[in-house]
């Protein structure tokens, strides 16, 4: 009984619901993002795979460090981590080096993830008909595999027109997560005043 009433779609929307604010502080981020990649499409680029590198780098000293003080861990276990740790070091010195392979591994991997990301989203709000926000989850969705195609099949695409495909996509993204909080404070504002009716 108290399953059933935890999956009830109406407490799970005012559950989300409550948490607006969080919703709408990453579609007001992911616009501002978008907007810098279209206006300084060059740097964002360099930014991403600089930004990248270092991650990568930051990770795999971690995770070496990570290996060596692990006590819980089998010898195997810990050596492979170590291993990881430094292959993932190696990759972030190499992204670091050379920023222009990174960025043309970058768009692959990109296209590829908004592909998949695109599909699962129109999956999941296809089969999900009560699903709150349905339209714009299949619209976000068909936008995602539209820009990953995009990416794939048009290798030749310069890493500029890149940036900006991906800056229009930012914004569009961050407008409709925007929208999308607004509409779920709306739901839980509506829900607050049937509630003491109820």
């Amino acid at each position: 009984m108290d399953a059933a009433v935890r999956n009830d779609p109406a407490d799970l929307l005012a559950g989300l619901g409550r948490h607006w604010g969080w919703v709408l502080a990453f579609g007001a981020v992911t616009t501002v993002l978008g907007l810098a990649a279209l206006v300084w499409p060059g740097r964002t680029l360099v930014v991403v795979a600089v930004l990248f590198g270092i991650e990568l780098v930051a990770a795999g000293v971690f995770r070496f460090v990570a290996a060596l003080a692990a006590d819980d861990e089998s010898g195997s276990t810990r050596v492979l981590l170590a291993l990881l740790g430094v292959l993932s070091f190696i990759v972030g010195l190499y992204a670091l080096r050379h920023v222009l392979l990174t960025l043309a591994a970058l768009a692959l991997a990109l296209g590829i993830f908004w592909i998949v990301n695109g599909v699962i989203e129109m999956f999941a709000a296809i089969s999900y008909r009560t699903m709150p926000g349905r339209g714009w989850t299949i619209a976000m969705g068909a936008l995602s595999v539209v820009a990953g195609v995009v990416v794939l099949v048009s290798p030749g695409i310069s890493l500029v027109t890149l940036a900006v495909v991906l800056g229009v996509w930012l914004v569009v993204f961050g407008a409709m997560e925007i929208a999308l909080a607004w509409r779920l404070r709306s739901a839980v504002t509506a829900r607050a005043r049937v509630a003491p009716a109820v």
